[in-house]
């Protein structure tokens, strides 16, 4: 964060205390911070998880009705619903919060030659240019298998050479590789998440459903994004086809784009790093007790013409709500 950016919302959080607390849990922003540096920044985004009242969050997604990012909007124009039921907001801002974002690349054998240059090449942009400093990122690539290659870091250039080193060999398994990557958000030390997957759509070789993904998707708080290049091997009755595809995205508070091309992909991924750059952040403590269970979520604005989208669900008391 510049010195400038960081006078600017130091005098947001002195005008409103309870935005303050929030963004100090979130380690968005605070003199001691700044002056020691990343290590303990990620220390105070842990806080926000750390309570002995549950306390459930979700970043959200305002679209308005001329299909553009809405991001000027305060605390009270949202209202969200917990298994139906309106809960108040206990904890709001519209500051930008650091995210870790999961990069899965398709290294299989459809993504040969062109493809998998520019997938790369705008992997790196993303990476070096689109998201933040203070964002941390880890690298899975798949074929018929997926495979961490790098685990949570901000060392862009470690994320770049790992990039620069991957081959298209064998099969897809996108949802397979989405399955894998879900779980290592448990080591993450930022509030929001989020999973980027590029592939030419046409899933060959998982072995998870696509119901038994969405279980597994359905109560997480990782926003998924996948960009999946047209390919004329992909068929309707194909389970990785791009329909499929949706079907999780959505479930997560993302989104899938078909790109025409693989000279498409750099701008898609810009669209992504445009609404990761846009989201708010609410939280709200449940009125009942934890059970184990799964709930649902909904979020609102008020007034017409707004779209939203956010988590749509959690496992009350789980490690991370």
């Amino acid at each position: 964060m510049a010195p400038t950016e960081a006078k600017i919302l130091l005098a947001s959080m002195t005008a409103f205390p309870a935005r303050r607390v929030f963004l100090r849990q979130i380690g968005l922003a605070s003199a001691g911070l700044m002056a020691r540096g990343a290590p303990l920044l990620a220390q105070a985004d842990r806080q926000i998880f750390r309570s002995d009242v549950e306390l459930v969050t979700t970043a959200v997604t305002v679209i308005g009705a001329d299909g553009r990012l809405v991001a000027d909007l305060e605390k009270s124009d949202f209202e969200i619903f917990d298994d139906g039921l309106e809960q108040a907001v206990a904890q709001f801002t519209k500051e930008r919060v650091p995210v870790s974002v999961a990069l899965l690349l398709d290294s299989s054998d459809s993504m040969f030659g062109q493809r998998m240059k520019d997938a790369r090449a705008a992997l790196a942009e993303f990476v070096e240019n689109l998201l933040a400093p203070t964002d941390e990122m880890e690298l899975m690539v798949f074929n018929h298998e997926p495979r961490l290659t790098t685990q949570w870091t901000m060392d862009r250039t470690r994320v770049g050479t790992q990039l620069a080193a991957v081959q298209p060999s064998g099969g897809t398994a996108a949802f397979d590789a989405i399955r894998s990557a879900i779980p290592t958000f448990d080591a993450r030390n930022h509030p929001r998440a989020a999973i980027v997957l590029i592939s030419d759509g046409a899933d060959t070789a998982s072995d998870i459903s696509i119901p038994n993904l969405q279980a597994i998707v359905g109560p997480s708080d990782v926003f998924i994004y996948a960009i999946a290049v047209q390919s004329s091997n992909a068929r309707i009755a194909d389970q990785g086809n791009p329909y499929a595809l949706q079907d999780v995205t959505s479930r997560s508070g993302g989104y899938t784009e078909v790109v025409a091309s693989a000279a498409d992909i750099g701008a898609a991924t810009a669209r992504i790093a445009d609404e990761l750059n846009k989201q708010y952040m609410l939280g709200f403590t449940p009125t009942r007790r934890p059970d184990g269970k799964y709930h649902t979520i909904r979020v609102r604005v008020k007034g017409d013409g707004y779209r939203v989208r956010s988590r749509r669900g959690y496992i009350s008391g789980g490690r991370r709500s």
